[in-house]
């Protein structure tokens, strides 16, 4: 991770994380910064379970901007590896992003999000997110709110979906990373995987069509990827876990009408990341109470599980 890039000239360059409380906004951030899509986004909480580093490379600065599971409560062995990933993110990095939504009240969940923030050796900034949800008086005093829980170094008000402010983040942070060179090549947006990419992209579109407890209890693992030359034709072979067979009913739906679109919205996503016709085939299977399991959990390479 500490291997110099293609680029030999030091910049500023280093880690910037986002940690926060569930559906903060993070992964809706992190796109926006990047400019194309990196990180699925849902209303779930739980959404995002992969540590996931994006790449904002400028000619003056380079921000390996760490997106991180949602600080919570943990139920379930899940929820507390997704808590372990997300503070080892904070052990070892130059900025430490603490997100409060501008519509959601600051409470007891951000003030332990916070402890942990402030006790890492990075430079520290408040991002209140979503503001285009809520009037200048409510975002004053969501800053005035966060600002006890903490000491700040700057403090940053966005809108990822307005895209407001965004460039503001950017150069917030730039100005807080020290000078060094760049970690990773220029041309590259994130160093995820590219089957857990599709892996995620393929849940992100089963959480947005199932309600109630399904999208909890879904997994999903790529089981085979190839293309075939000659019709510049890629296919997936993808499975979705989940822990009740009423579940797997749900998620394949009447018919297979669930699945059906839950495939087709994921090929539209999987042909725009790979640039090729995509055959996406999937399978959903029963592993019961595979949430309780941490080996299973780290199998499915949720939390620190990669």
């Amino acid at each position: 991770m500490s291997v110099r890039g293609e680029t030999p000239e030091d910049v500023r360059s280093g880690f910037a994380v986002l940690v926060g409380r569930p559906n903060t906004g993070k992964s809706t951030l992190v796109n926006a910064v990047v400019g194309t899509k990196v990180a699925i986004t849902s209303d779930t909480p739980q959404t995002t379970r992969h540590r996931l580093r994006a790449v904002v490379d400028r000619d003056e600065a380079q921000i390996v901007l760490v997106d991180t599971p949602g600080l919570h409560k943990p139920h379930d062995a899940l929820g507390e590896e997704l808590n372990r990933s997300a503070l080892l993110a904070l052990s070892d990095v130059d900025v430490a992003c603490f997100t409060v939504d501008a519509s959601q009240p600051v409470g007891r969940g951000d003030e332990w999000v916070a402890r942990h923030v402030a006790a890492a050796r990075a430079k520290r900034v408040l991002v209140v997110t979503k503001a285009d949800l809520v009037g200048p008086e409510v975002v004053q005093a969501q800053i005035e709110a966060a600002s006890h829980l903490a000491e700040f170094d700057d403090v940053v008000v966005v809108s990822a979906l307005e895209d407001f402010n965004i460039e503001g983040f950017v150069q917030t942070v730039v100005r807080l990373l020290p000078t060094g060179p760049r970690y990773f090549p220029r041309d590259m947006p994130t160093d995820q995987p590219l089957e857990v990419m599709i892996a995620e992209f393929i849940r992100e579109k089963a959480l947005r069509k199932t309600r109630d407890e399904v999208p909890h209890a879904i997994g999903v693992v790529v089981d085979d990827l190839y293309h075939d030359e000659r019709k510049d034709l890629t296919t997936v072979m993808a499975v979705l876990y989940v822990e009740r067979d009423s579940q797997k009913g749900i998620l394949i739906g009447k018919g297979g009408e669930m699945i059906g679109a839950i495939g087709a919205e994921a090929r539209a996503d999987l042909e725009r990341l790979l640039g090729v016709h995509v055959f996406l085939d999937l399978v959903v299977k029963v592993k019961r109470d595979w949430r309780k399991d941490a080996a299973q959990i780290r199998r499915f390479g949720y939390g620190e599980g990669l």
